[in-house]
Order: C-alpha cells, then structure tokens, then sequence
C-alpha cells in the first residue's frame, strides 16, 4: 500500500496512505491532536486524580498502534515536566519504516530539538524489551496485532490510536474492548480520538462508564472511558 509522508495543519508530520484516505494522525494538526486527547484528557487527567489520592505517580501506559512514535515522545517529554516516572508498551502490527521516520518533524515542531536523539532512540530500539529512554520513560514496543493483547489488570492508561473505523472496522468491536478492558487496573482509564456512537456503546456494553468531551480542532467529540470498580 502506497504510504507519504505529509504537513497537517499545525505544521507537524504525519503518514497518509492514498489508498484508504486515512492518515496516522488528524489533518488538522497531528501535535495538536495528540496533546488534546491523549495528554489532556488523558495523561493529565489520570495523574491529577491520582494526586488526589496522594498516590505514587508511576504510570503504566498501554498505546494501540505506536505508528509514528509522536505520542510517545510527547508522553515522554511529559514524564519529564510533570516529573512522574512512565512505563510505556506501543503495539504495532506493522512498524513504520525508517526512511519515514527520518522525515518526521516532531522534535522541531514541538521546540524538542536538544531530545531529537530521545525521539530516534524510541524508534531504534529492539522491539519486544523492555528500555530506559530517560530517567522517567522506559518503553517495551510489541510488534502483535490488538487482538492478541491478553494482558489482565496491568495498565493505569490505554491510549486507543488505531486507524478509524471507516478503514479498519474490526479494531473498534466490542471483542477489542474488551480486551482493552481486563488490561486496564481497576480506575484505569482509555481515551480515543473517536466519538463515534457505535464505539461508545461496544465500550459501554464490556462495562466502561464513557463520557463524550470536547474534540480536538477539526473533531466536535472525543471518548474517555473509566474502569470502575
């Protein structure tokens, strides 16, 4: 399938693919999206609740489909800011190749260019182990398909990045979320840039309790969903 890389609105990179009309990020600003939906709404989210419960902030993060790698890095730099230590698993059925990787512009977009080493080093890094990035960031890339995720009460944080449900209907089931759902610990959390009604009510009917908020530019809604106990 034929894959380009090209500029989304905010200016930062993404790999469109022709074929499907579908992109690994949203035209409208792939860094803008990633902050919205899985920073905001979810990283931030999770670790404010948790300081209310003056718990120890060692966040456990489970990505479907780590593509580009920008939410990863982004979560990285995070860890760094908010000073919280993360462990990261990216399952991706199809890695992106290198000479894509080398085109991506993030760490310049997001004014990281003294971590550009820490972005490559995310990619480089021999898959199914567990490596230290930086002093808060470890990562362990999965090279599987969704639906092999067997996984039971080890995540704090899923974030669900899969390709839309227009071109990969398969990945947005209630099997999948189920799935999703005995990997998450109790008071874990999932977001995804997605609204749609189909995939709220599969979320809904495995047993998440789901709100709809405020999407990202271009996107009226997105989804979180709660594990409660």
């Amino acid at each position: 399938m034929k894959r380009e890389v090209v500029i989304t609105g905010d200016g930062s990179s993404t790999i469109h693919l022709p074929d499907w009309d579908e992109q690994y990020h949203s035209k409208h600003g792939a860094i803008q999206e990633a902050y919205h939906v899985f920073i905001k709404h979810g990283l931030h989210h999770f670790c404010h609740a948790e300081q209310s419960k003056n718990t120890n902030q060692q966040v456990s993060i489970l990505e479907i489909g780590f593509g580009t790698g920008l939410n990863a890095f982004i979560t990285l730099l995070e860890a760094e800011k908010l000073n919280i230590n993360i462990n990261y698993f990216g399952v991706e059925g199809y890695p992106v190749l290198t000479d894509e990787i080398d085109q991506l512009n993030y760490p310049i977009e997001l004014n990281a260019q003294s971590k550009a080493s820490l972005f490559k080093q995310l990619h480089k890094v021999a898959w199914e182990e567990k490596h230290m990035i930086s002093e808060n960031f470890s990562i362990e890339k999965q090279n599987r398909f969704f639906s092999e995720i067997t996984e039971k009460n080890m995540y704090d944080m899923i974030y669900f990045d899969a390709f839309g449900a227009r071109v990969q209907p398969e990945l947005w089931t209630e099997s999948i979320f189920l799935k999703m759902y005995i990997a998450l610990k109790v008071g874990g959390v999932l977001v995804t840039y997605s609204a749609k009604g189909s995939v709220r009510r599969a979320m809904q009917a495995v047993g998440f309790i789901v709100e709809r908020l405020p999407g990202p530019p271009g996107k009226r809604e997105m989804l979180r969903a709660c594990k409660e106990a």
